[in-house]
Order: structure tokens, then sequence, then C-alpha cells
């Protein structure tokens, strides 16, 4: 009986694809006739905590994962790890199939974000999964869980933390294969898994285990997943992501908090300092006015500034969408993004609101956030603000003052330099995989997708050109409205869906 099964799913197989459906059309159908069950695994998945400072959370996510791809026929699965440490295991696994003469690896990472959970809307818990009939925000109602036999809205969202960023990624790469093993599609390429434990964290140790590793991730290519779709609705194939470096800057004021009617006017305010310096690192163009800033930027190619010039317009739906007016540049949101950034995360000096006080505070701090583009140093980056601090006239500092540096110094500022960070990478429009990637997931979704040289998010892919001399393509599947990184994270499940039977396309790649 075993043996028989098989065979009728292949005669099955073959009558729909000489009735002139293709293998997309059937690996759609088995996907909405599926609803039900991927649901449930994936609801479980995103109930295990996978933030950085829970170390025991990503273990556990690593062995659920490890036993998840076993469950859908991944026999050759390890979870790779850093000897002598408690670094987040990578979960890999690998699929040879016979006659397959390429390989691609698919990357995502299990791990997310910190979470508040005092600022996620109510009756939304970040390791409690909720569906709801749409945006939360717009008065969407909460449906329930379904079972066997029933069918999702597809614009419903699953609200958690990792829910679009990225475990939606991992599930919708181990599905895809696991949807061609049921159907009895055998992939085109040989197949290799890797999902990453500390992305959210900078990935301080994927280098360590790349080289570690070397031997078991030669390929032809990567696909990463990660980050959404367009804005437009639009599948997307990127090229590049940018790079990510952090400064905290806190500029000191007396040695304790003064009333602001005795001392005002008089004492120099940490936070009117701060705000100074801030304000006069850009112009009212936008434009990053610390010198040298653009300098080392990779100009754009031909064919880059043919594939920006395609890229549908969103800055009308953008600005209605997000209740904006203006924007900080003129012009194209892809056009800004080509571009290094500067960015104020946030911002902090005694208290606001009911915590208002008549002082002067004692100190003012900032996280400053930069992103990098092609040709963009990361350590250089830093610097060039470091100097243009100190350019403004300020005593730089790398740890808490002393009383000495206090007397002689008019205006301080202790800058705390991220070196978790990372450059740029880009991928060339020329590469083979490009067209041949962009044509599975027009076959899979009946529509080319939009070719972006750059995403505006980061993630450390220049490591694996370092260490493994290969030039990885974002293939990302969130809706753009995710929130992702932030409270009240979703992802629609039109988006998740729709990314098992992309992976699935990317799986059968034709030559």
């Amino acid at each position: 009986m075993k043996k028989i099964v098989p065979i009728l799913l292949s005669c099955i197989l073959t009558s729909f694809l000489t009735h002139g459906q293709s293998p997309q059309e059937f690996i759609k159908k088995s996907v909405n006739e599926q609803q039900w069950n991927l649901i449930d695994d994936f609801k479980s998945f995103l109930a295990i905590p996978n933030v950085a400072v829970n170390a025991q959370g990503l273990q556990d996510n690593a062995q659920w994962l490890a036993n998840y791809m076993k469950s859908k026929g991944i026999e050759d699965v390890n979870l790779l790890t850093l000897p002598n440490t408690s670094v987040p295991p990578v979960v890999f696994g690998e699929v040879k199939v016979p006659g397959a003469t390429e390989t691609i690896i698919f990357y995502a990472h299990y791990d997310g974000q910190p979470v508040d959970t005092s600022k996620w809307y109510p009756g939304l818990h970040p390791f409690h999964p909720s569906l709801y009939s749409g945006m939360y925000e717009k008065g969407a109602i909460v449906l329930p869980w379904l079972s066997k036999g029933n069918n999702y809205d597809l614009n419903a969202r699953i609200y958690a933390r990792g829910a679009s960023d990225d475990k939606a990624g991992v599930m919708a790469i181990i599905n895809a294969y696991a949807q061609l093993k049921t159907l009895h599609l055998q992939p085109t390429v040989n197949i290799k898994f890797f999902f990453e434990g500390e992305e959210e964290a900078g990935s301080p140790n994927l280098e360590s285990l790349l080289e570690l590793y070397k031997n078991k991730l030669t390929s032809n290519m990567w696909v990463i997943c990660d980050g959404p779709v367009h804005q437009s609705g639009k599948k997307q194939l990127v090229m590049g992501v940018r790079g990510d470096t952090h400064l905290e800057l806190t500029v000191f004021g007396p040695k304790r908090p003064l009333h602001s009617g005795h001392y005002g006017n008089w004492v120099l305010n940490p936070a009117m300092e701060l705000a100074r310096l801030l304000a006069s690192m850009k112009n009212e163009k936008g434009e990053v006015t610390i010198k040298g800033f653009y300098d080392d930027v990779v100009p754009l190619s031909s064919l880059e500034k043919e594939a920006l010039a395609k890229v549908p317009s969103v800055e009308v739906q953008l600005k209605n969408e997000l209740g904006i007016n203006a924007t900080e540049r003129p012009g194209a949101l892809n056009d800004a993004l080509q571009l290094p950034s500067l960015n104020i995360n946030g911002l902090q000096s005694a208290g606001v609101g009911k915590f208002s006080a008549n002082v002067i505070p004692t100190k003012a701090i900032a996280s400053v956030d930069m992103r990098l583009v092609k040709g963009n140093d990361w350590v250089k980056q830093q610097q060039k603000v470091i100097d243009h601090i100190k350019a403004q006239g300020f005593y730089v500092t790398y740890k808490e003052p002393t009383e000495e540096e206090r007397k002689s110094n008019a205006k301080i500022c202790m800058v705390v330099p991220d070196k978790n960070s990372y450059n740029a990478q880009k991928t060339s429009l020329d590469n083979p995989y490009v067209k041949r990637i962009s044509k599975a997931m027009e076959l899979s979704s009946a529509e080319l997708p939009v070719i972006l040289p750059t995403l505006g998010g980061s993630l450390p892919l220049f490591v694996f050109e370092k260490v493994l001399n290969t030039s990885p393509i974002t293939v990302p599947i969130a809706n753009h409205d995710n929130n992702q990184h932030a409270e009240n994270e979703n992802i629609k499940l039109k988006n998740f869906f729709e990314g098992i039977q992309i992976f699935a396309s990317i799986m059968l790649l034709g030559k």
C-alpha cells in the first residue's frame, strides 16, 4: 500500500500538468488546502519567546525548528554552534537532489527584537499569537483559529513578535520544500537551509560561524528572506541592503539637577546643547552636513538607475497612510534609500508630561542610527560624526567624564560607538540568478517583481561576500505595514501563504 500512494499522487500530478496547470498552480492549490495546518504550526512557533536576552528561549526556538524541519522531510538537520560559547545555534538542513548540479542556500533568522508588552494594543501579547480580520487600529475584530476544512480570510493578520520579522520567512522556506515533497515535485537544485539566531543583535558571531562551517556552506547562490514587499503590494527582488551602525551621545550639564528659575539663563542646559549639536548635523533639505559623509558612496550603475526608474511610485499613498504632509528629502522614497542616512532613534533628558519639573537636567542622551550604502565603511562613518562633534566645540570622551575634565571643558560629549556594526552589500544586476529568480517569482505570482538595487533596511550580507565569496539576493515576503521592530508586529496571511508559493517556485528554478 505504501508504494501505491506515491504512484497515485504522481499520476494525479501528471494529469494536472497535462491539462495545462503549471507546478506553481498546483502548489497554490495545495497551500490553500493546507491553510489550517500551516497556521497551526506557525502559531506554535510564534509562541516561543525569541528575544536576545532570553538565551533559553533562543535555544528552545532552535530545537523546535530542528524537530520541525525533520518532520517535514528534511533529513540532514544539524545545529551549528561555536564551541565553548553560548551563541545561539544556526539551524542547518540539507536536501541533496538526484541529478542537480546547482545549490541554493535559503537564509532567514528566528530571533526577534526586544518587546515592551505595555506598548502593545489591549488584548495583544508578543508571544500569545492572535488573529484579527485586518489592521487592529482600523477596527479589525478578533477571529478564531480554524480547523481542517476551513479557509482563512487572506486579509486577516497574525499579531505576534517575529510574525513578520522573521519567523514568517523561516516557516515559508521550510513549508515551500514540504509542499514540493508532498506533491512529489522534485526540486531542480540542491537545497540548504540556514536559520540564524543573532540577526537582531547585529550578527556578531556570523562571520565566525561561516568560517567554521565553510565547507558545509558551498553553494551557487544565497536567497535571503527578510524585510517587506514593495509598498504598492508588488513582490520585490532586492539586490542589496544598507549597512548599519550606531552611536550613543551623552551631553553633560551640572552634577546635580538645578532649579530652572534660579539657574536658567546662566548654567548651560545639556538638552539644549544636544539639540543644537544634532541640528548641526543636517540642513533643511535633509542633507547630512557632516564633512565627508557622502564622499565614499559608490555611484549607481546604469542598470541600477534603470531599475529604480521602473519602481512604482508610492509617495502619495504613504503620505496618506502615515498621516504626514512633508518629507525630509524631496523625490522618491527609493531614491533616498540609495544614500547613507543619519537618524535620531531616541532622545532622553529629565521628564515630560506629568513627570515634567522646573529643572536644568544633568545630562541629555541621544541614540543615533546611521545606515550605510556601498562604499561606506562603518568605522570611518562613525569617526566622521565624532570629528563633527569636536568641530562644534565639544570635548569628546568615551567614558564618564572625570572631575578634572568637567572643570577643564565647557561642553562635554560622551560617545559610545556600537562595535556590532556592518557595511552595506550589493549584488550586481548582471548576476545570472537575477533573471532566473525573477522568472520563478513571476511564475508564482503572475507578475514581474519590483527589482530594487538596495533595500532601506539592513542585514549583515557583506559577511557572506567576505567569507564565502558569494553575492546574495533578497526575496522579502512580509506586508510593508507589518510594524517590524515595533510593538504590534503582524503578518498578513496573504503574504505568508504567497511566500510559501514563491520559495517553492524558486526551488523549481528553471535554467
